[in-house]
């Protein structure tokens, strides 16, 4: 039996989030470099012997089982079903590493194995999040992955860097500390620009420092930096303060909890906070269409927290079934909104521009209700 741990009313004690990338945790060959994981481990039982609880959230999968099957050199298929094959070989190999190495340090870990639909259906997020809950009352280490085996979707671009951001907000995470091979957002590609500098924090994500965050990383990894800035996006809308710093810095974890000051680029959380449900609408639930209101709508939308009316409605663009996300944008193509929708695209083209008398019995007054809607800045 596991002891819930002894440090639960420690004062300053907080919930954290490490998130370490496939860069970090394999080698140049795609094997798992046990040194580094030894390192992150012993990172994370520094952090609980401090009196916080923490939750991992760890890439390699997929590089980890590359070697077992024949691909060496890192070299990666692109194919989506190979691609989950390679998982579920790498998966058990990393996890075997992880319980080996934290137990060592005296730690139970836990495999938990999410996927984009965890957070899509409500029931499903407050499960995962009930799950975890248990565990980090235990005093257990989750471990958390991607369920790259049996997703029924391609394995994405940033999936983990988001996955740590929604799993952040899931377990009321103080702070999501991501670790990468590099010192953080810089003010420029250090491979071409020498003068490049750490930006050391950032009070709002705004398209400077997304277009700062380039492209995908290294040829194991799926990520890069933009990934990791997009997930810190989402951490700073939930509340949580995000960190992107470079796992081979030493004591780099609790150096980011504590706020040490060159750590890494510190991302400091909104003031309001998005509740789950919005948060889920915002990040986790992919758009499947396009509505364009008039400038009208956009004001009452924004400034006085209205539903969005079919009257408002000028246009309608893509397939969309009701109760699926779609974008909401001006008559200029500026997105501000994203929301789930009450009716199909066909039966919102129907409707679009009538008034609420005007509409035909049974079709529902908002098109967006209000509950069901994000305004982005």
């Amino acid at each position: 039996m596991v002891d819930a741990p002894s440090s639960a009313g420690t004062v300053g004690a907080e919930v954290v989030v490490a998130k370490i990338g496939t860069s970090s945790v394999t080698d140049g060959h795609g094997q798992v470099d046990e040194g580094a994981l030894a390192k992150f481990c012993a990172e994370v039982a520094e952090l609980r012997a401090s009196g916080h609880r923490v939750v991992a959230v760890t890439s390699g999968a997929i590089a980890a089982g590359l070697p077992a099957i024949g691909f060496s050199g890192g070299r990666r298929p692109r194919d989506s079903a190979t691609l989950q094959a390679v998982s579920a070989v790498g998966q058990s190999r990393l996890m075997g590493v992880y319980d080996r190495l934290l137990a060592g340090h005296g730690l139970v870990s836990g495999q938990v194995l999410l996927a984009p639909l965890d957070f899509m259906v409500r029931q499903q997020y407050l499960h995962a999040r009930g799950t975890l809950t248990r565990l980090l009352d235990l005093g257990v280490v989750p471990v958390v992955n991607e369920n790259d085996a049996i997703a029924d979707d391609e394995i994405r671009f940033g999936d983990n860097d988001r996955l740590a951001a929604l799993v952040a907000h899931l377990v009321g995470a103080g702070v999501l500390v991501m670790l990468t091979d590099t010192a953080g957002l810089l003010t420029a590609d250090p491979r071409f620009d020498s003068s490049a500098s750490l930006i050391e924090e950032i009070v709002e994500v705004d398209h400077t420092y997304e277009a700062l965050a380039g492209g995908a990383g290294s040829v194991r990894g799926s990520g890069g930096m933009a990934s990791k800035v997009a997930a810190a996006k989402m951490a700073t809308w939930s509340g949580v303060r995000a960190v992107i710093a470079s796992a081979q810095r030493e004591h780099v974890l609790a150096d980011a909890v504590a706020g040490t000051p060159g750590t890494g680029t510190v991302f400091l959380p909104r003031e309001r906070r998005l509740p789950a449900r919005k948060l889920w609408i915002a990040f986790a639930v992919g758009s499947s269409g396009t509505v364009v209101v008039d400038p009208g709508a956009r004001r009452a939308l924004q400034g006085h927290g209205r539903s969005l009316l079919p009257a408002g409605v000028v246009d309608v663009r893509g397939s969309f079934a009701a109760e699926e996300a779609v974008e909401v944008t001006d008559v200029d193509g500026a997105v501000f909104a994203k929301g789930l929708v009450r009716m199909s695209a066909p039966a919102l083209r129907s409707v679009a521009g009538r008034r609420s008398a005007d509409l035909p019995d049974g079709t529902p007054h908002e098109a967006i209700h209000r509950d069901d809607l994000v305004i982005l800045p």
